[in-house]
């Protein structure tokens, strides 16, 4: 005795709806495999790019400095004597200023001087917090007051800062005033805990420019009174 196999076309077309199911199946299946392989590939690409563009940031001309003590939550660093070309803001708070003072100093850097000349982009970039902000870019170190090109900016000024004692405490991600306004308190208060003084000045340093998303570094610091 023979079981009679009920076959059922689909449609118009004589393939069974089985073998349609199977095909319709498979084509949805090679089009996840490609979006997941374009998707892999993408994200590779730019983990590369990020990795570059950290190593790159890395060998910047930074504010050289040496830690002389370390704390659970800051640390205390020496900073050497260093130039800084500065813009002073009219503007309170991170978010309403760094982008105005950035633009006006990178002019400068990027061509915006009487000799059109590119100076090197150095790094952190500070900013000085308070009711009024200023914007301070570190003048490389083969630069001085003799050879600087002029600002075709008047609001830009030069300005040397001389060795100092400074706290820092560090934080990750992207900077906003929130952040800074926190980790500005957590520092006050380590130092009221440790008997520090301080000057009550105090600076954002921002180390990483605004592409790279990954390993970013910034920083709330100010400069000590007294410190043996």
């Amino acid at each position: 005795m023979h079981e009679k196999v009920l076959v059922i076309n689909c449609g118009s077309t004589n393939i069974p709806c089985n073998l349609v199911t199977f095909a319709n199946n498979l084509k949805i299946l090679i089009h996840m495999k490609i979006v997941i392989i374009i998707i892999s590939i993408s994200v590779s690409t730019i983990a590369i790019a990020q990795i570059y563009l950290s190593r790159s940031t890395q060998q910047t001309e930074q504010h050289s400095y040496k830690v002389i003590k370390k704390f659970d939550k800051f640390e205390i660093r020496k900073y050497d004597a260093a130039l800084f070309s500065s813009v002073k803001l009219n503007q309170k708070g991170y978010k309403e200023s760094s982008s105005e003072g950035f633009r006006i100093l990178a002019g400068y850097i990027f061509g915006d001087n009487e000799t059109k000349e590119k100076i090197a982009m150095t790094s952190p970039v500070v900013m000085e917090l308070g009711d009024t902000s200023k914007m301070m870019f570190m003048v490389p170190k083969n630069y001085n007051l003799k050879n600087l090109p002029n600002p075709k900016n008047s609001k830009i000024v030069f300005e040397k800062e001389e060795e100092k004692i400074i706290a820092a405490i560090r934080f990750d991600g992207w900077a906003d005033d929130e952040k800074i306004e926190k980790y500005k308190t957590i520092l006050m208060n380590e130092l009221v805990k440790e008997k520090l003084s301080y000057i009550n000045k105090f600076s954002f340093l921002g180390y990483n420019p605004p592409y790279e998303v990954m390993n970013r570094r910034n920083e709330i610091v100010v400069e000590l009174i007294n410190y043996k």
